[in-house]
Order: C-alpha cells, then sequence, then structure tokens
C-alpha cells in the first residue's frame, strides 16, 4: 500500500516537472497575457493554467484534489472558477499561438524544406444529450447517423507535416436556426471575446472556418494548403480561403447544381466528365482538366482530377486543386494526408471514400 502511495506521489512529482519545462520552453506565460488572460493583482494566470494542466494529466479532478490533499492548488477553489469565467480571453488566439511555437520550435526543424505542410479541416458531431442547461445548445443534425441530436458541431483546424498531427484551434457550432437552439447564451459585455465567440458559435460552418483561417494565418503557421472536403468545397470559399492567403485541395460535389468555367462555358463536373475521354488502365486518376473557378465575376484557375472509387467501382470522386502546377498523383497523395491524420472521434463519426 505504501509503495503504490509513493508511486503516485513521484508520478505526479514527474508530471508536474515535464509540465513546467514545457510551460517555459514554449514560453505559455507570454502566450496567455498576448491572448488577454492575465491579472493585475494576487496569483498569477499561469499558475492557475499550470494547476488545471496538471489535473488533466493526473487524471484527477479539482474536488478529489482538494479531498484528497494531493497536489493542493496553493490558493482558493474560486480562484479557478473566476478564471475559467473569464469572458475576455481569446482562446482561439492562444491555442493557435501556442500550436504556431510548437511547429516552429519542435517539428519544423525535422522536415525538409520540400515537405508540403498543410491545415486540415474537419467538423464532427460534439453529443450533449444529458446538458439541457448548457448555452447555445442545439438540435443538430447527426450527418453520420442521419437523424438530430442535442449537441454542437465541433469544428477543427489542424495542422500537418504527413507524420504529425497537431491541433490549432476549434470552435463549437451552434445552430443559425433560433428555433433549434435549446438555450439562448448568457448576457455578457459585447466588448468581450467572449460575446464575438459566442456570435462565432451561431454562424456558418464555412464563415467560421475563415477565422479560424485568419488566425492561423495571423500566426504565421507554416502551411501551403488547406485540405476539406466537400462539405465546404464551393466557389464562394474557395475564393475566400484564396485571398487569405492558402492554396486549397479538396474534394468537391458531384451535382448538377454547381458550376465551373470549361472551354468558355459554365457546366458542372458531371457534364465535365462526360464530354472528355477517360484515361484506361490501372491509373489512379480518370481525367485530369483545367477549370475556371468564378465568384462575382472574378475567375482563380483550378485542376480538376476525377478520381477511382475504391469502394464503388462504378463511380468517381472529384479532387480540385488551386495550386494548378501540382501534378495529379501529388494531388492524391498530399489530400491523401486529411485521411491519415484525421482526429479519433471523427474516424468514428465521419467515413468518405478513399481516394487512389
Amino acid at each position: 500500500m505504501n509503495k503504490s502511495i509513493t508511486q503516485a506521489n513521484q508520478n505526479d512529482k514527474q508530471i508536474s516537472k515535464s509540465i513546467k519545462r514545457f510551460l517555459t520552453r514554449f514560453h505559455i506565460s507570454s502566450a496567455l497575457k498576448a491572448s488577454n488572460a492575465y491579472k493585475k493583482k494576487g496569483i498569477p494566470v499561469v499558475e492557475v493554467f499550470q494547476y488545471l494542466f496538471l489535473l488533466i494529466f493526473s487524471n484527477r479532478s479539482m474536488y478529489m484534489s482538494l479531498i484528497t490533499g494531493k497536489n493542493p492548488p496553493g490558493f482558493a477553489k474560486d480562484t479557478v472558477y473566476r478564471f475559467m469565467k473569464m469572458v475576455q480571453i481569446n482562446w482561439i488566439r492562444f491555442t493557435t499561438l501556442l500550436a504556431s511555437r510548437i511547429i516552429k520550435d519542435a517539428i519544423a526543424p525535422l522536415d525538409s524544406e520540400n515537405r508540403a505542410n498543410v491545415l486540415v479541416i474537419d467538423d464532427s458531431m460534439f453529443e450533449r444529450n444529458r446538458s439541457r442547461k448548457v448555452e447555445l445548445l442545439a438540435k443538430v443534425y447527426d450527418h453520420a447517423n442521419h437523424r438530430y441530436r442535442f449537441g454542437f458541431r465541433m469544428l477543427t483546424l489542424g495542422w500537418s507535416d504527413g507524420s504529425t498531427f497537431l491541433p490549432v484551434n476549434n470552435v463549437l457550432l451552434s445552430s443559425e436556426n433560433k428555433k433549434n437552439r435549446v438555450n439562448e447564451a448568457a448576457e455578457v459585455d459585447k466588448r468581450t471575446v467572449g460575446y464575438k465567440r459566442r456570435l462565432l458559435s451561431m454562424q456558418k460552418g464555412t464563415q467560421a472556418m475563415l477565422g479560424l483561417l485568419k488566425a492561423a494565418k495571423k500566426a504565421d503557421i507554416p502551411a501551403k494548403y488547406v485540405l476539406f472536403d466537400s462539405w465546404f468545397s464551393s466557389p464562394s470559399t474557395l475564393h475566400a480561403v484564396r485571398s487569405i492567403g492558402y492554396d486549397v485541395i479538396g474534394m468537391v460535389k458531384k451535382t448538377p447544381k454547381m458550376f465551373f468555367r470549361y472551354n468558355g462555358e459554365d457546366m458542372s463536373l458531371i457534364t465535365i466528365y462526360n464530354l472528355n475521354k477517360k484515361r484506361r488502365g490501372r491509373s489512379k486518376y480518370l481525367l485530369s482538366v483545367i477549370v475556371d473557378v468564378v465568384k462575382d465575376g472574378e475567375a482563380i484557375p483550378a485542376k480538376v482530377v476525377y478520381v477511382r472509387n475504391r469502394n464503388k467501382k462504378k463511380e468517381y470522386l472529384c479532387l480540385i486543386s488551386t495550386d494548378t502546377t501540382l501534378d495529379e498523383n501529388e494531388i492524391i497523395r498530399i489530400y491523401g494526408k486529411r485521411w491519415a491524420i484525421m482526429p479519433i472521434s471523427a474516424l468514428f463519426l465521419w467515413k468518405e471514400p478513399e481516394v487512389g
């Protein structure tokens, strides 16, 4: 019994030392200050943050920590609650700054300069069926199970070099439709980040995605391409992402309602496919064409690659790249990074046909 207690104490001390080294190496204190997380007097914010960080890795709640007396915080529990309720903290900026520092200091030096780093957009269901009093809780359509559930859509932006995946920032999306929201947001100062975050959660997913990408661009996260699936691949989104400064590689829906300019005419991807001769043999792709993505009279060139669907041999998938200099096989390879590094939760919730 005494040995197990001693071992547990040693593990806690080792975890605490590792966390302190992490906080020091990546300058967490300055990242918190840059995100408006600071106090004019009293316990420094970084100490409260360090304590919460320790609770997660020691697999212990604050309640049990106070009851057992193991790793007491050194300050009142109300200090922690006030910190967690601070509406002026910009958590999107904080996680983005932290990801940028980790990438530049710990990962990028190990990568080749020719490696194509990417940002990945993914959304998955964040179910909260038993939390009816949560702010902005909504009835959200679960595309995996084709039914409405109580919860949020968790929109996540991640970074990958093909071997490592690192979350950059995220936002929980409620519903634009007031009828689908179970609870409305609490009244907070409209000048605060908390108020803006609540407004962000009620925007369309495509608009919220652009906000996350702008934060990543401002933090100078090294990435050339943004990868996303067909839910986000519309002409307006492609133009918006290009205006931020990224090229796009994404899957596009085969729908007769979406048009691209090909040979001077606006056509759907289905029509373009039927007009052209396909590649034979065991090639990974069936057809590759250059189109113009037109929005409000402005056109950007893009390469559309028609890929064999492994799951259904008689069908095909469409990939689009706004970098027309990329080889077709390279487009397929880079887009494959999206499925290789998806968050584990999303792997269980979403399934899209494999490419290649």
